[in-house]
């Protein structure tokens, strides 16, 4: 197999409200902190959950409004579903003179997997929460209680 892939998928609870801003040349760019669940066993073989944390970074696309959405729409605790790239940046610590590393996904596209409000009228929490007017689409799942058991995936 030639080449090689570099693309990340998640699906997960924001961790912090998300942080728009905009560059110098006024395209806008928003920051997200995401959580997953991963299930497994601790050393002496309860079966336990881990959280790891992702630190993601949403650009508007052409006329793809994405990271300006997020900024409006998205907050802390809603449920997303991410898809991206890794990325690498480095750069030279102002204080130490230290070479500084963070890597991040960079997303191409985010869905939002629950509604805005618990008890929201008109919009049930089986269909993305779409912004107003766009169409909604069902939910990977639609699992109301939170997170997937990885016993209940079929591969």
């Amino acid at each position: 197999m030639a080449g090689s892939l570099n693309r990340v998928m998640l699906i997960g609870r924001l961790t912090r409200d998300p942080e728009l801003r905009f560059t110098p040349s006024g395209t806008a760019v928003c920051n997200l902190a995401l959580a997953t669940n991963r299930y497994g066993q601790d050393p002496s073989g309860e079966r336990r959950e881990y959280t790891d944390y992702h630190d993601i970074v949403v650009w508007n696309q052409g006329n793809r409004k994405l990271a300006e959405l997020c900024g409006q729409y998205l907050q802390k605790g809603r449920m997303v579903y991410i898809e991206g790239r890794l990325q690498t940046r480095s750069w030279d610590d102002k204080d130490t003179g230290a070479k500084r590393y963070k890597t991040e996904v960079n997303a191409n596209d985010v869905q939002f997997l629950d509604s805005r409000q618990d008890g929201d009228s008109g919009r049930g929490g089986d269909f993305v929460g779409q912004p107003a007017g766009a169409a909604a689409t069902p939910a990977m799942g639609s699992n109301q209680g939170g997170d997937v058991d990885p016993d209940d995936i079929p591969f």
